[in-house]
């Protein structure tokens, strides 16, 4: 038996590929999935109505890339693929995306022609910092931030004013602590291996590129054809892990909600035993922790406190979350993804994502607004209600977008340590916990975003890497 920790999207996903693993065999295979919540899906959660769609996770999926790509292959495979809603390349959330600094929203170029060009708030074009980067020396390093990379070889304009603000819509973090051999491992190894990261980037255009090793389905290969920029699904997002959720079902899943396991007792090498809540204890050959790693950490700490260690080290984030809808018809906003704002502006808000305009079926003006994150605590303290994180919202879209409008409807929410932070070191942290498990021969497998990637096509990955992994070994 193997027994799943975590309803998210990592738990459901890891349920898939084992089923699929396991397609020659689906009789041998006894899974439990375990969730200490009602429902499914971890953090994607969508409020629906006739007039608007509220997201209070992710609200869209990138198709770039191997991962990418696997996470489309699994949309078709459950029957998802006529609710996909694509934004392709010359729609104006794919093209408009802008920060908010020095008092001003400024569009940052999405053209070749626009690097050429001199761009608020940047002092000269962008293509200077092709030049920096041409003519700094190299510095051996094991890992950095991935400020102090862009700033060393980009210049400090594209540290504060381009990657500080991307950071913050990536994973609510300081770009001054988040990993760049993680976040951004490529460019940091043409720094490394060829001294800088053109240098780097034109070496890599003469070596003989290998192919994805990825059979696509035919929503994959569309999705490529046509460059979608990022899609979404229509009705909402949630309705990919309920999707996940009826498939396992069907598959004969044993899924028990509001079942917390308090701690993990690690017998031998294919025996762990999961000590529940109301005093229930369930063995099983194998465990697969989708958990968040500061959650996992307190389940092992009795019997490993060295790994239960590591696994709290792994630092995580609040961020609140104000969703806006504004009724009218006449338009409150110019076409775009939404803005970011630099954390040199000293703002409550990490910025604001344009709802109405790349979520389909929307009637009026669709607004979420994101809080905090690296910063919540500093600027909220310990118990911020949340009337007083709407207030704040308001205030600042007001000030921003001037939208002098009360919204006909708002719902607000605070995501506690939801997002977890790759700060410097994390890759070296992760090998670490990874190694220890491997050498002490326990029988659990790490997934999710803890780890692998804050995307859901990184914890969709790390779902079907370590299934295989494991399938492999046996």
């Amino acid at each position: 038996m193997a027994a799943i920790l975590g309803g998210g999207l990592g738990g459901l996903s890891t349920g898939y590929y084992l089923l699929k693993n396991n397609a020659n065999n689906p009789n041998k295979l006894k899974l439990f999935l375990f969730e200490a919540t009602n429902q499914c899906g971890g953090w994607i959660k969508s409020i629906r109505t006739k007039d608007y769609l509220f997201e209070q996770g992710p609200r869209t999926i990138r198709p770039k890339g191997i991962t990418g790509l696997n996470t489309l292959n699994m949309m078709q495979d459950l029957g998802l693929s006529e609710h996909i809603s694509p934004i392709k390349p010359d729609h104006p959330a794919a093209k408009n995306r802008m920060i908010f600094a020095n008092n001003a929203l400024h569009l940052l170029p999405s053209s070749l022609k626009g690097i050429f060009q001199k761009n608020e708030p940047f002092s000269k074009p962008l293509i200077y910092a092709v030049f920096n980067d041409l003519k700094q020396p190299h510095k051996e390093l094991k890992d950095d931030s991935i400020y102090n990379f862009v700033d060393r070889r980009f210049g400090r304009e594209i540290a504060d004013y381009a990657i500080s603000p991307m950071i913050c819509g990536i994973c609510a973090g300081d770009a001054k602590e988040i990993s760049v051999k993680f976040l951004m491992k490529t460019l940091f190894e043409y720094e490394q291996n060829y001294g800088g990261v053109m240098k780097g980037l034109m070496k890599s255009m003469f070596k003989t590129k290998i192919p994805d090793d990825i059979e696509l389905t035919e929503l994959a290969k569309t999705a490529k054809e046509e460059k979608w920029s990022v899609y979404t699904i229509r009705g909402g997002l949630e309705i990919f892990p309920i999707t996940l959720k009826t498939y396992l079902q069907d598959s004969n899943v044993n899924l028990q909600f509001n079942t917390k396991v308090e701690e993990i007792e690690f017998v031998d090498s294919s025996l762990v035993k999961l000590k529940q809540s109301n005093g229930e204890v369930i063995s099983a050959n194998h465990v697969y922790s989708t958990i968040p790693a500061h959650i996992l950490s307190k389940l092992v700490e009795r019997q490993h406190p060295d790994l239960s260690k590591n696994l709290s080290d792994i630092p995580f984030v609040t961020v609140g979350i104000v969703n806006l809808y504004f009724s009218t018809n006449k338009p409150l906003i110019t076409p775009a993804f939404g803005f970011l704002i630099p954390p040199l502006e000293n703002s409550p808000i990490l910025g604001v994502v344009f709802d109405s305009c790349c979520i389909p079926d929307q009637n009026g003006t669709v607004l979420t607004v994101m809080l905090g994150g690296r910063w919540f605590k500093e600027k909220f303290g310990e118990n911020v209600k949340k009337d007083r994180l709407l207030n704040i919202a308001m205030k600042e879209i007001k000030s921003i977008l001037k939208i002098d409008e009360d919204p006909a409807a708002f719902n607000v929410n605070i995501l506690q340590k939801c997002i977890p932070q790759y700060v410097v070191g994390h890759y070296e942290r992760v090998d670490k916990i990874r190694r220890y498990i491997s050498e002490k021969n326990l029988p659990i497998s790490l997934i999710g975003s803890s780890y692998d990637g804050v995307g859901v096509n990184d914890v969709i990955y790390s779902a079907k890497s370590q299934v295989e992994q494991d399938c492999t070994k046996t």
